[in-house]
């Protein structure tokens, strides 16, 4: 598997398996990168209980400095390495590098999986959204190597880069309802850690569509605990009784992501989704975010997995998103 017939500029490239030695340059180094985001730090993946995943994480360094990290875990006894495990985005996490090494980093990846008798690898990057700098040569590389796709879902993220400017690109409806319910001195939208009055809401949502939240509330009480700079929480309310909520993550410098967003369903008039969302979107504007990631668009009742929800990506379009690629990436050996 040589790059070329030419000697690579990158022959000492080696992997070693993360320990907990190894956080502090582990989380220093996905701060810093291109595409690491909060699903790919420890902290983040601390929140689980113990036992509940088997992680296996590894570091791949140029000589001595960290180029890579690749958080993940194997199943069916070793044969099957997934990238992520208890979380929404895994595979490489590097920096702003050139292609040649992402090849390389590819090659020592796949060299060292074979030694091992992996049968097959499945990688979930981060979207192209969550690149500081446009790159995408780990996936080439990867692709080049033969990896193909198992799914590809369609998430939807809202451009920011406009500004203020942003209402522009909302639909006509969705701009009179948002204007509407804010005239109404009712209905406050609050910055705070109420977990207790969303908890129930989000939980009521996802019975909704015959679904479970993917968190718990101990798991989001013991995220809060954790990583309390990545979380942020706002609330709706009307006349002070709780009729929605928004929790978000700031996965990185680029992108808050629309994790929940979640409304009591018997104050369904008063159009809180709008607002909130709307709310959400302002404040990632003011805090110099530039994109908004408000979620894949799965029906999750169909046996297939990537069958759109219609009604679900017309609410998002309404704000002007529009749609990103989550893919999967597999391989076999």
């Amino acid at each position: 598997m040589s790059l070329s017939k030419n000697k690579s500029r990158f022959q000492e490239v080696t992997i070693e398996q993360y320990s907990v030695e190894n956080k502090v340059e582990w989380e220093e180094f996905v701060k810093a990168s291109n595409n690491g985001t909060m699903f790919h730090l420890q902290s983040f993946l601390d929140y689980h209980a113990p036992g509940k995943f088997e992680f296996t994480n590894y570091i791949i360094r140029h000589k001595e400095k960290i180029i890579a990290v690749l958080p993940g875990g194997y199943k069916e006894n070793g044969t099957i390495y997934w990238s992520p495990i208890g979380a929404s985005y895994g595979s490489f996490v590097t920096g702003d590098i050139p292609f040649e090494l992402a090849l390389k980093t590819v090659d020592t990846m796949l060299e060292f999986f074979k030694k091992r008798n992996v049968k097959e690898i499945f990688l979930i990057p981060p979207p192209l959204i969550y690149n500081l700098t446009f790159n995408q040569h780990i996936e080439y590389a990867m692709l080049y190597r033969n990896f193909d796709f198992e799914y590809h879902y369609i998430s939807h993220a809202i451009d920011l880069s406009h500004g203020a400017n942003v209402h522009k690109n909302y639909q006509a409806r969705a701009r009179r309802k948002i204007k509407h319910s804010l005239k109404n001195p009712d209905i406050k939208i609050v910055e705070n850690k109420d977990y207790k009055a969303f908890y129930p809401i989000l939980v009521k949502n996802k019975l909704k569509h015959n679904a479970k939240p993917t968190h718990s509330f101990e798991d989001l009480i013991r995220l809060e605990q954790l990583i309390p700079e990545r979380l942020k929480l706002f609330m709706a309310y009307y006349k002070d009784i709780p009729i929605g909520g928004h929790l978000l993550f700031l996965t990185n410098k680029n992108v808050s992501l629309c994790f929940y967003n979640v409304i009591d369903y018997d104050y369904a008039f008063l159009d809180t989704g709008y607002i909130l969302l709307n709310h959400v979107v302002d404040w990632s504007i003011a805090n110099g975010y530039k994109w908004c990631d408000i979620g894949v668009s799965q029906d999750t009742a169909s046996d297939n997995p990537m069958t759109p929800s219609l009604d679900l990506i017309y609410f998002k379009e309404k704000f002007g998103a529009r749609g990103i690629f989550r893919s999967t990436f597999h391989r076999k050996l």
